[in-house]
């Protein structure tokens, strides 16, 4: 957690009063994680969680196994993609 001194303008104010209203949290800094949350997708990508990277390498894992290196054709893949 990280604490910080904010100055904010009214509308700002206003803003952060709403999604505290609206989805019931306690304080404005509640309000600000939540909006945070909704739209800093926009802006900055999320960490991926170890979790996440594991369930990809074992994704990967199993292809390999799989597949291998196997190579595909041009005429392959426009088959594949049905490009006539």
């Amino acid at each position: 957690m990280v604490l910080a001194r904010l100055n904010i303008n009214e509308y700002t104010n206003k803003v952060l009063n709403v999604i505290k209203a609206k989805f019931d949290l306690k304080d404005k800094s509640e309000a600000l994680n939540k909006f945070s949350e909704m739209y800093g997708d926009e802006m900055a990508e999320k960490e991926a969680s170890d979790e996440y990277i594991k369930k990809i390498i074992n994704i990967d894992e199993k292809h390999m196994k799989k597949y291998g290196y196997k190579k595909m054709s041009l005429k392959e893949l426009d088959k594949l993609c049905e490009v006539v």
